[in-house]
């Protein structure tokens, strides 16, 4: 099996914090899976993305992506959305295609342009004059037009209605490539689990479980909802 992402014995501290947010952290995510990052507030998940991101550096241990220490020459394989806004409200959707276009290689403004269309979103608005759903189907659109290895998706369906979330779903699983896997942190479990092929549930910054959601499912006799809850009220 090929593993794109690998993470040995991580662990990061941060000034003034006596626990570590990832205490020895340790998996290896195959290419060509959609897998649930799940835990509670706190868990460590921001600080892992943010590692895969090269925002931030371990204390110790090591992380690669398709062999590569996370930095510049890992900018082009990860298509990162993160939880809050990262566009700048003021401006044009089709500015917003032409500087991803401008920004990376791997990105495709014919297909950019596709999806717009597809949702009647009109190029020329500014971001700020759309609605929260609008919004978050324009972001949306950004990464997933990117030809990219590992796309991070997180909290993608938080805040949006029930149409929005059905569209962010559908286009996540139409838009990756089967050599591209899929890291998706996500609270609304319920809404997602039938799109998740592997799942990851980690608590004070370790894995707890690692494994195929339809094992689990098989495994508990419940649905991942109904698991995580039960894991995580304690």
């Amino acid at each position: 099996m090929s593993y794109l992402l690998e993470a040995n014995g991580l662990y990061k501290y941060y000034a003034r914090k006596k626990q570590p947010a990832l205490n020895g952290l340790s998996l290896a995510i195959p290419e060509g899976r959609i897998t649930g990052l799940l835990g509670p507030n706190g868990s460590g998940k921001t600080t892992f993305i943010k590692l895969i991101n090269g925002l931030l550096t371990p204390t110790s241990g090591t992380l690669t992506i398709d062999g590569q220490v996370p930095g510049t020459g890992t900018r082009e394989l990860i298509a990162y959305l993160p939880e809050r806004t990262f566009l700048q409200s003021s401006m044009r959707v089709r500015e917003l295609v032409a500087f991803f276009s401008d920004f990376y290689t791997t990105f495709s403004a014919e297909k950019a342009y596709d999806m717009l269309s597809s949702l009647q979103i009109d190029p020329q608005a500014r971001l700020k004059t759309l609605s929260k759903g609008a919004r978050e189907k324009v972001q949306l659109i950004l990464v997933m037009s990117r030809d990219a290895r590992l796309y991070i998706l997180d909290e993608p369906i938080a805040g949006v209605d029930p149409a929005a979330r059905d569209y962010i779903l559908k286009t996540i699983l139409s838009n990756y490539s089967e050599h591209a896997t899929v890291l998706l942190s996500t609270h609304l479990i319920s809404d997602v689990e039938n799109l998740l092929d592997d799942v990851i549930l980690i608590r004070n910054g370790t894995v707890l479980l690692y494994a195929p959601a339809e094992q689990v499912r098989e495994e508990k006799g419940k649905s991942l909802d109904t698991y995580f809850r039960e894991v995580f009220s304690c």
